[in-house]
This record gives structure tokens, sequence and C-alpha cells, in this order.
């Protein structure tokens, strides 16, 4: 895996931990303002997941790094995000499987799974780049 550098978000818990992965998936967006990008086409995308916390499990982990791997890697490597009903193109939204929404659904996915942990971890960030060139960071507004 590259090395790589990602926005800092700056916070007042004790751990911080980052979970990188990529994912490889193809993808279109149904909408007239897409360009080409309305045909499908893939990419290998770079997924990188922040999580903070002030307290580890009984194992001594904030989160176990395999469990988010399953959470994202194994829904999402090497599939076709637009099928994803769950995630995407739901009838009454624009939810279409752009790096923006992607990164967003990725942090309501590993953020619902941290709420079930006893110490409640919190997902402070979602990195994904999409290219060499573009790439979207989500966070959560504060108070969330």
């Amino acid at each position: 895996m590259i090395h790589q550098l990602y926005p800092q978000v700056f916070h007042n818990y004790r751990y911080e931990l980052n979970k990188d992965m990529h994912i490889a998936a193809a993808h279109f967006i149904p909408h007239e303002k897409a360009g080409k990008c309305a045909n499908m086409h893939g990419h290998i995308y770079t997924v990188n997941i922040t999580v903070a916390g002030d307290e580890l499990d009984d194992a001594g982990f904030l989160v176990n790094f395999q469990e988010l791997k399953k959470l994202i890697h194994g829904k999402l490597d090497h599939s076709l995000m637009n099928e994803h009903q769950d995630w995407f193109n739901d009838q009454n939204s624009n939810d279409f499987p752009t790096s923006e929404v992607i990164a967003r659904k990725i942090y309501e996915t590993v953020q619902a799974y941290l709420d079930t942990m006893p110490n409640k971890p919190k997902c402070l960030q979602v990195f994904v780049r999409e290219t060499p060139t573009s790439y979207v960071v989500y966070r959560p507004k504060a108070g969330k």
C-alpha cells in the first residue's frame, strides 16, 4: 500500500485509529450533469477511516481493524456500486454513488457499528480518493 498523508482531524480523544483500504469497484452517475461519468466505469478507491475514543474494549482495541474491513471492503470491493440499493439510488433522493455520497455512506455504516460498542468510539472522518488527483473528505457536523 502506498503511504499517504490524510487531512488531520483535531480532537481531544486519547486514541486515534486509522484504517486504510483499497476498493476496486465500478459505478455510474445517472444524472445529466455527470458527463462521461454517466457511463459505467471503474476505480481503485483509496479509503481511509479515522476513528477516535477515550476507552479501549476488553481486548485492548479501540475497534478491531478487521471489523472495519469487513464492514466496508467486504461490502464494496469488486462490486457495481449502483447495485447497493441500501446505499444508493433511493427513489426519493439523489444518493447516487458519487465520491461524496460514498464517503458519507461509509461514515454512516461505520458509526452505526461503533454505536453498538460499549466503549463508544466515534468515526471522525472518511477519506475517499477516486483518482490520483481527486478525493473527498466527509466529516460529521459537530454535535451529530
